[in-house]
Protein backbone atom coordinates (compact mmCIF):
# COMPACT_ATOMS: atom_id res chain seq x y z
CA UNK A 1 0.00 0.00 0.00
CA UNK A 2 1.91 3.18 -1.14
CA UNK A 3 1.54 6.04 0.86
CA UNK A 4 1.59 10.08 -0.76
CA UNK A 5 4.86 11.79 0.40
CA UNK A 6 4.11 15.79 1.40
CA UNK A 7 6.20 18.68 1.40
CA UNK A 8 5.38 21.70 4.14
CA UNK A 9 6.81 24.15 6.33
CA UNK A 10 7.36 24.30 9.83
CA UNK A 11 5.04 26.46 11.43
CA UNK A 12 5.82 26.06 15.23
CA UNK A 13 7.20 23.08 17.26
CA UNK A 14 6.26 21.99 20.71
CA UNK A 15 8.06 18.99 22.21
CA UNK A 16 8.38 16.24 19.52
CA UNK A 17 4.99 17.46 17.68
CA UNK A 18 5.39 19.83 14.81
CA UNK A 19 2.27 22.16 13.27
CA UNK A 20 2.83 22.36 9.67
CA UNK A 21 1.65 24.01 6.85
CA UNK A 22 -1.47 21.98 5.15
CA UNK A 23 -1.03 21.55 1.29
CA UNK A 24 -4.05 23.43 -0.21
CA UNK A 25 -5.55 19.72 -1.47
CA UNK A 26 -3.68 15.78 -0.94
CA UNK A 27 -4.63 12.37 -0.27
CA UNK A 28 -2.87 9.24 -0.23
CA UNK A 29 -4.52 5.74 0.21
CA UNK A 30 -4.99 6.24 4.28
CA UNK A 31 -6.92 9.31 4.46
CA UNK A 32 -10.17 10.59 2.57
CA UNK A 33 -8.90 13.92 0.31
CA UNK A 34 -8.65 17.28 2.32
CA UNK A 35 -8.87 20.78 0.95
CA UNK A 36 -8.81 22.87 4.09
CA UNK A 37 -6.02 24.93 5.69
CA UNK A 38 -5.67 23.36 8.70
CA UNK A 39 -2.03 22.60 10.12
CA UNK A 40 -1.03 18.91 9.79
CA UNK A 41 0.21 17.72 13.56
CA UNK A 42 3.11 15.62 12.78
CA UNK A 43 5.50 13.61 15.41
CA UNK A 44 9.10 13.96 14.81
CA UNK A 45 11.15 11.00 15.66
CA UNK A 46 14.60 11.96 18.28
CA UNK A 47 17.06 11.96 15.05
CA UNK A 48 14.41 15.02 14.01
CA UNK A 49 15.25 17.22 17.27
CA UNK A 50 16.95 20.13 15.34
CA UNK A 51 13.90 20.71 13.10
CA UNK A 52 12.36 24.54 14.20
CA UNK A 53 9.80 26.60 12.84
CA UNK A 54 10.68 27.90 9.33
CA UNK A 55 12.11 24.35 8.13
CA UNK A 56 11.02 22.26 5.36
CA UNK A 57 10.00 19.23 5.91
CA UNK A 58 8.12 15.62 4.11
CA UNK A 59 5.79 13.78 5.73
CA UNK A 60 3.02 11.45 5.54
CA UNK A 61 0.08 10.71 6.65
CA UNK A 62 -0.63 7.17 9.14
CA UNK A 63 -4.09 5.61 9.23
CA UNK A 64 -4.47 6.35 12.80
CA UNK A 65 -2.68 9.81 15.06
CA UNK A 66 -0.63 11.92 14.09
CA UNK A 67 1.06 12.41 10.81
CA UNK A 68 4.92 11.22 10.60
CA UNK A 69 8.44 13.23 9.31
CA UNK A 70 10.32 11.56 7.32
CA UNK A 71 12.99 14.18 6.48
CA UNK A 72 14.43 17.75 6.78
CA UNK A 73 15.27 19.46 3.61
CA UNK A 74 18.17 21.43 3.68
CA UNK A 75 18.37 24.35 5.29
CA UNK A 76 18.94 28.02 3.38
CA UNK A 77 20.08 29.35 6.83
CA UNK A 78 19.27 29.54 10.58
CA UNK A 79 19.12 31.61 13.58
CA UNK A 80 20.74 30.47 16.68
CA UNK A 81 21.49 31.91 19.90
CA UNK A 82 23.02 30.53 23.26
CA UNK A 83 20.88 28.05 24.97
CA UNK A 84 21.68 25.49 27.77
CA UNK A 85 25.65 25.82 29.05
CA UNK A 86 26.21 28.01 26.16
CA UNK A 87 25.49 25.58 23.74
CA UNK A 88 24.04 26.81 20.40
CA UNK A 89 20.36 26.54 20.04
CA UNK A 90 18.46 27.07 16.51
CA UNK A 91 15.61 28.80 16.77
CA UNK A 92 14.24 29.22 13.26
CA UNK A 93 15.34 28.37 9.43
CA UNK A 94 15.04 30.22 6.17
CA UNK A 95 14.67 33.83 6.39
CA UNK A 96 15.42 36.11 4.06
CA UNK A 97 14.64 39.54 5.44
CA UNK A 98 15.80 40.89 9.19
CA UNK A 99 13.26 43.86 10.31
CA UNK A 100 15.67 45.87 12.56
CA UNK A 101 13.29 47.76 14.02
CA UNK A 102 13.76 50.91 16.12
CA UNK A 103 12.12 53.98 17.73
CA UNK A 104 12.58 57.50 18.87
CA UNK A 105 11.86 56.47 22.64
CA UNK A 106 13.35 54.51 23.98
CA UNK A 107 15.75 56.21 22.48
CA UNK A 108 18.23 54.34 19.31
CA UNK A 109 21.64 52.57 19.87
CA UNK A 110 23.24 52.85 16.50
CA UNK A 111 25.54 50.39 18.03
CA UNK A 112 23.21 47.71 18.50
CA UNK A 113 21.90 48.33 14.82
CA UNK A 114 25.46 47.85 13.49
CA UNK A 115 24.93 44.09 15.35
CA UNK A 116 21.31 43.29 13.86
CA UNK A 117 22.72 44.18 10.52
CA UNK A 118 25.86 42.07 10.94
CA UNK A 119 23.37 39.22 11.75
CA UNK A 120 21.76 39.65 8.45
CA UNK A 121 24.80 39.56 6.73
CA UNK A 122 26.16 36.24 8.32
CA UNK A 123 22.62 34.65 7.51
CA UNK A 124 22.90 35.58 4.16
CA UNK A 125 19.73 37.67 4.62
CA UNK A 126 18.09 41.35 3.39
CA UNK A 127 17.69 43.89 6.25
CA UNK A 128 15.47 46.67 6.61
CA UNK A 129 16.17 49.67 9.36
CA UNK A 130 12.37 50.62 10.49
CA UNK A 131 12.33 53.48 12.85
CA UNK A 132 8.64 53.65 14.48
CA UNK A 133 6.91 56.09 16.72
CA UNK A 134 7.91 58.79 13.82
CA UNK A 135 5.30 61.35 15.88
CA UNK A 136 8.42 61.86 18.79
CA UNK A 137 11.37 62.23 15.69
CA UNK A 138 10.04 66.31 16.50
CA UNK A 139 11.11 65.93 20.51
CA UNK A 140 13.78 63.48 20.56
CA UNK A 141 15.76 62.87 16.99
CA UNK A 142 19.59 64.83 16.89
CA UNK A 143 21.83 65.70 13.92
CA UNK A 144 23.42 62.19 14.75
CA UNK A 145 20.55 60.27 14.38
CA UNK A 146 19.48 61.93 10.98
CA UNK A 147 22.96 61.02 10.06
CA UNK A 148 23.11 57.72 11.07
CA UNK A 149 20.02 56.78 9.25
CA UNK A 150 21.63 58.26 6.21
CA UNK A 151 24.54 56.58 6.46
CA UNK A 152 22.92 53.09 6.16
CA UNK A 153 20.47 54.85 3.39
CA UNK A 154 23.95 55.24 1.19
CA UNK A 155 25.21 51.84 1.51
CA UNK A 156 22.40 50.50 0.32
CA UNK A 157 20.07 49.63 3.51
CA UNK A 158 16.13 50.73 2.89
CA UNK A 159 15.14 52.92 5.84
CA UNK A 160 11.58 53.47 6.43
CA UNK A 161 9.75 55.91 8.84
CA UNK A 162 6.97 54.63 10.31
CA UNK A 163 4.18 54.71 12.95
CA UNK A 164 1.98 51.75 14.04
CA UNK A 165 -0.49 53.45 16.27
CA UNK A 166 -1.57 55.60 13.15
CA UNK A 167 -0.66 52.89 10.16
CA UNK A 168 2.09 54.93 9.02
CA UNK A 169 4.18 53.40 6.45
CA UNK A 170 2.48 49.98 7.36
CA UNK A 171 1.81 49.50 2.99
CA UNK A 172 5.77 49.89 2.39
CA UNK A 173 7.24 47.49 4.91
CA UNK A 174 4.78 45.42 3.94
CA UNK A 175 5.35 45.91 0.13
CA UNK A 176 9.28 45.23 1.39
CA UNK A 177 8.32 42.02 3.06
CA UNK A 178 6.23 40.81 -0.02
CA UNK A 179 7.74 37.23 -1.05
CA UNK A 180 9.71 36.99 2.09
CA UNK A 181 10.38 35.45 5.25
CA UNK A 182 10.59 37.87 7.42
CA UNK A 183 11.88 38.19 11.42
CA UNK A 184 11.36 41.61 13.62
CA UNK A 185 14.34 42.32 15.64
CA UNK A 186 15.19 45.10 18.54
CA UNK A 187 15.14 45.88 21.72
CA UNK A 188 12.11 46.08 24.18
CA UNK A 189 9.74 48.69 24.08
CA UNK A 190 10.47 50.05 20.22
CA UNK A 191 7.10 48.91 18.70
CA UNK A 192 7.58 45.25 17.36
CA UNK A 193 4.22 43.80 18.88
CA UNK A 194 2.48 46.74 17.44
CA UNK A 195 3.74 46.27 14.30
CA UNK A 196 3.24 42.87 14.13
CA UNK A 197 -0.44 43.14 14.90
CA UNK A 198 -0.62 45.72 12.02
CA UNK A 199 1.17 43.46 9.24
CA UNK A 200 -0.53 40.17 10.39
CA UNK A 201 -4.25 39.60 9.22
CA UNK A 202 -6.43 38.44 12.20
CA UNK A 203 -7.68 35.31 10.18
CA UNK A 204 -4.38 33.85 9.56
CA UNK A 205 -3.26 34.01 13.29
CA UNK A 206 -2.59 30.34 14.39
CA UNK A 207 -3.02 31.08 18.41
CA UNK A 208 -6.39 29.62 18.42
CA UNK A 209 -5.54 26.59 16.28
CA UNK A 210 -2.46 26.04 18.67
CA UNK A 211 -4.30 26.49 21.60
CA UNK A 212 -7.01 24.28 20.37
CA UNK A 213 -4.35 21.61 20.24
CA UNK A 214 -3.82 21.72 23.77
CA UNK A 215 -0.13 23.32 23.28
CA UNK A 216 -1.35 27.36 23.38
CA UNK A 217 0.76 28.19 26.33
CA UNK A 218 3.92 27.30 23.71
CA UNK A 219 3.14 30.45 21.83
CA UNK A 220 4.82 32.93 23.97
CA UNK A 221 8.23 31.23 23.82
CA UNK A 222 8.33 29.33 20.70
CA UNK A 223 8.85 30.74 17.50
CA UNK A 224 5.61 30.64 15.71
CA UNK A 225 5.38 31.27 11.50
CA UNK A 226 2.27 33.20 10.14
CA UNK A 227 1.19 33.55 6.65
CA UNK A 228 0.84 37.09 5.32
CA UNK A 229 -1.78 38.46 2.86
CA UNK A 230 1.79 39.29 0.13
CA UNK A 231 2.26 36.07 -0.25
CA UNK A 232 5.06 36.25 2.64
CA UNK A 233 5.60 35.15 5.81
CA UNK A 234 6.54 36.85 9.27
CA UNK A 235 8.43 34.09 11.92
CA UNK A 236 7.88 35.85 15.06
CA UNK A 237 8.54 34.44 18.81
CA UNK A 238 10.48 36.47 21.77
CA UNK A 239 13.22 34.45 21.43
CA UNK A 240 13.38 35.55 17.85
CA UNK A 241 12.43 39.25 18.88
CA UNK A 242 15.64 39.53 21.08
CA UNK A 243 17.71 37.71 19.73
CA UNK A 244 21.45 39.96 19.17
CA UNK A 245 24.71 38.86 17.95
CA UNK A 246 26.60 36.28 19.65
CA UNK A 247 30.52 35.51 19.35
CA UNK A 248 32.20 36.81 16.52
CA UNK A 249 35.59 37.16 15.01
CA UNK A 250 37.30 39.93 13.86
CA UNK A 251 36.95 39.13 10.24
CA UNK A 252 32.94 38.13 10.35
CA UNK A 253 32.95 41.82 12.19
CA UNK A 254 34.14 43.63 9.55
CA UNK A 255 32.20 41.98 6.56
CA UNK A 256 29.31 42.68 8.56
CA UNK A 257 30.20 46.30 7.77
CA UNK A 258 29.28 46.20 3.48
CA UNK A 259 30.59 49.65 3.18
CA UNK A 260 34.22 48.22 3.60
CA UNK A 261 33.96 45.41 1.04
CA UNK A 262 34.92 47.55 -2.13
CA UNK A 263 38.26 48.60 -0.32
CA UNK A 264 39.52 45.97 2.05
CA UNK A 265 41.18 43.90 -1.13
CA UNK A 266 43.72 47.04 -1.05
CA UNK A 267 44.71 47.03 2.37
CA UNK A 268 48.37 46.30 2.40
CA UNK A 269 47.65 43.40 5.05
CA UNK A 270 45.76 40.38 4.42
CA UNK A 271 45.02 40.33 7.95
CA UNK A 272 44.31 44.11 8.37
CA UNK A 273 42.15 44.65 11.29
CA UNK A 274 41.37 47.95 10.17
CA UNK A 275 42.33 49.71 12.83
CA UNK A 276 45.87 51.40 13.42
CA UNK A 277 47.82 49.24 10.68
CA UNK A 278 50.00 51.31 8.11
CA UNK A 279 47.92 51.62 4.33
CA UNK A 280 44.94 51.02 5.73
CA UNK A 281 42.84 51.35 2.57
CA UNK A 282 39.48 51.65 5.40
CA UNK A 283 40.88 54.21 7.10
CA UNK A 284 41.82 56.01 4.10
CA UNK A 285 38.60 55.87 2.91
CA UNK A 286 37.23 57.18 6.31
CA UNK A 287 39.73 60.24 5.76
CA UNK A 288 38.36 60.80 2.47
CA UNK A 289 34.79 60.50 3.57
CA UNK A 290 33.92 57.61 1.13
CA UNK A 291 32.48 55.80 4.60
CA UNK A 292 31.05 57.54 7.23
CA UNK A 293 33.31 58.34 9.89
CA UNK A 294 30.38 57.79 12.89
CA UNK A 295 30.02 54.31 11.88
CA UNK A 296 33.38 53.74 11.32
CA UNK A 297 34.28 54.51 15.20
CA UNK A 298 31.21 52.13 16.39
CA UNK A 299 32.87 49.36 14.29
CA UNK A 300 36.48 49.86 16.20
CA UNK A 301 34.72 50.18 19.11
CA UNK A 302 32.86 46.92 18.56
CA UNK A 303 36.47 45.50 17.17
CA UNK A 304 37.75 46.60 20.77
CA UNK A 305 35.08 45.14 22.63
CA UNK A 306 36.01 41.28 21.39
CA UNK A 307 39.77 41.77 22.65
Amino acid sequence: MSTTINTGRVITRFGAELLVENPSKSSDNNTEEHSDKTPIRCTAKRKFDSIVCGDFITWHHNLHGNASVDDLLPRHNALTRPGYRGRPRTIAANIDLLVVVNSWLPETSWNLVDRYLIAAEQLNAEAIVVMNKSDMAKAHATDEDWEAMKAYQDIGYPVLEMNAMTGEGIDKLSELMQNKTSIFSGRSGVGKSSIANKILPESNILTGIISDSGEGKHTTTTATLYELENNGYLIDSPGVRDYALGDISDAELAEGYIEFLQYQDSCRFNNCTHDHEPKCAIRTAVDENKINKNRYLRYIKALRSLE
